[in-house]
Order: C-alpha cells, then sequence, then structure tokens
C-alpha cells in the first residue's frame, strides 16, 4: 500500500501550477531565471512534471512568499547537491536555508548603511549630508548659517572630481570665508565681475587681464587668511589621518607599474569637461591669465 493516495505520477504544467497553487506562468518564469530545471517535451508537445519538481516548487513558493527574491533563491539552490546524486534532501535544504539566512544577514547589513545615510542628511541637512563624512566634518566649525547653498554644491562636485580629501581640504576655503564677512563680500564683487566676462566682451578686453589681476590678488589673500588662520595644520593632520584609514592594499607587495603621467589629471579633466560649464571665451581667458599670474616664475638661466 503507498502512503500516498496514489502513487507519484508525472502531471501537465497547469496540474503541477494549480497544485502548488501558482499560476503555469510564475512555472514559466522560473525556468527563465534558472530556479526549475526545464523538462523535456513529451511525444505530444507538452512537458509533464514529477514528484520532485513538485517539491521544488512548494520550497519555492513558500520562500518567496517570506519575501526573499526569486534571484537570492536561485543563488541559494546553486550549488547544491540534487537528491538524485544520492544527496540528503534534508541537508540539502538546510544548506539553502543557511545560504539565504547569510544573503540576507549581507541585504540587512546594506540596509543599514542606506537608513544611516538618510538620518544623516535628515541631521545635518539635505545637501550637507550629501557630502562624505570628512568634509562635512571638515565644516564642523562655520558659523551656524554661514554656507551658502552654492558652497556646499561645489564642494559636491569637487568631490566627485577629486575625492572627499579634496574636498576637505577645499572646504577650508569656505571655512575662511564664513569667518570672514568682510572676505567673502570681496569673494562675491570678484565673482560678479568674472561673470560679467560674457559673450559680448573680447578676449583681449581690458576688463579679462583687470579681473584675472583682482582674482590673483583676491586668492593670494585667501591662502594668507587659511594659513595664518592655523588650517594648514588641521589639513596636514587630515591627510594623516585619512593615510592611516586607507592603508596601500599590500604595501609589503612589489610596487606594480606605475600609471601614465598625467593620467589622473586626464581623468579628472574629462569629468571637468563633462560638466554643464557655459562660460565665454573672455571668462575662460581670465581664469588662464589667473593661473598664469599664480604661477612660480621661472629660474634665470645659469650660463
Amino acid at each position: 500500500m503507498h502512503p500516498f493516495p496514489a502513487p507519484p505520477r508525472q502531471v501537465l504544467i497547469g496540474d503541477a501550477a494549480a497544485f502548488v497553487g501558482i499560476t503555469p506562468r510564475a512555472i514559466r518564469h522560473y525556468h527563465q531565471v534558472g530556479l526549475l530545471p526545464e523538462r523535456e517535451r513529451g511525444g505530444d508537445g507538452r512537458r509533464r512534471y514529477g514528484y520532485e519538481e513538485i517539491i521544488r516548487l512548494l520550497w519555492i513558493r513558500r520562500v518567496a512568499d517570506a519575501g526573499i527574491a526569486l534571484d537570492d533563491i536561485r543563488d541559494a539552490f546553486d550549488g547544491a547537491p540534487s537528491d538524485t546524486d544520492g544527496g540528503d534532501g534534508e541537508d540539502e535544504m538546510a544548506g539553502v536555508l543557511t545560504r539565504l539566512e547569510d544573503t540576507l544577514a549581507a541585504q540587512e547589513a546594506e540596509l543599514q548603511r542606506k537608513r544611516a545615510s538618510v538620518q544623516r542628511m535628515q541631521t545635518l541637512g539635505s545637501r550637507l549630508g550629501l557630502l562624505d563624512g570628512i568634509v562635512s566634518g571638515r565644516l564642523e566649525g562655520a558659523p551656524e548659517g554661514s554656507l551658502r547653498q552654492d558652497d556646499l554644491d561645489v564642494l559636491l562636485v569637487t568631490e566627485r572630481i577629486f575625492g572627499p580629501l579634496g574636498a576637505a581640504v577645499q572646504a577650508g576655503r569656505f571655512l575662511a570665508l564664513a569667518a570672514d564677512p568682510a572676505l567673502r563680500a570681496e569673494s562675491d564683487r570678484i565673482d560678479a565681475a568674472e561673470a560679467a566676462l560674457d559673450d559680448t566682451v573680447a578676449v583681449d578686453d581690458p576688463r579679462v587681464a583687470q579681473a584675472a589681476a583682482e582674482r590673483h590678488a583676491f586668492e593670494t589673500a585667501l591662502m594668507r587668511v587659511i594659513e595664518e588662520s592655523g588650517q594648514m595644520e588641521k589639513e596636514n593632520a587630515l591627510f594623516d589621518a585619512w593615510d592611516e584609514l586607507h592603508p596601500p592594499e599590500d604595501a609589503d607587495a612589489a610596487p606594480g607599474p606605475k600609471p601614465p603621467e598625467g593620467s589622473r589629471a586626464r581623468s579628472a579633466a574629462e569629468v571637468i569637461r563633462s560638466m554643464p560649464y557655459d562660460f565665454s571665451p573672455a571668462r575662460l581667458r581670465c581664469m588662464e591669465l589667473a593661473v598664469q599670474l599664480g604661477a612660480p616664475e621661472a629660474p634665470e638661466p645659469t650660463s
């Protein structure tokens, strides 16, 4: 006498789906995503499912009902020994559940990370919270309400191009401006003068050279303020802390080939060029002149 009312038999997809409580379309999807091996069609062109397939379908449905993604279920089943290979069915499913537990633990950790990021944005404000922690921490000394939205947007762009450490160094500039209203006002005046160099201004217009000279003078004065405020020491400590937190992957390994000279600069330049800046030729010329004014003079040739 059979333990079942009838001996196990093979059934059509509709009957298998009805027994499990799903649809034939769901079974076909399981085939497509690799959750259930696809049976060969019989002489009548139809597929039939046996006892092992029914058990697998029941497991898939039960685990899916627990809220686990099909891709995770498939990955957990991958590599599990099958009963047809002499494996123990209980051990097989125990292994599947162990892998599912590992997957869910990893997803939970990632979800906690995302929640922490959202909570940080809520606490610091959406824009400040978008910046890396080393950048937002650098701005903690700014007076309340002294940081502008444009400042934070510039730091976000800088972080994208030069990384968190580069943005953290640039944050010192905004700290100096935030602490000195007169310096901020001068910065705004020069920004406005540069913005006025639109397409109606020729590149050789005297205003271009004048704006470049004023920019150079301002940046020199700003750097002096930053140095006198002790920020340079803080930046050095920042670099040291960064090096401790980001050691080389294998300091004892033999050094590999160096990247091509200027490859990082080219990468940064490519990112900068991809930004939707719309500077006029006159403003670009002004920027070039300001850089030239700030460049150290070449040493006198020796005889």
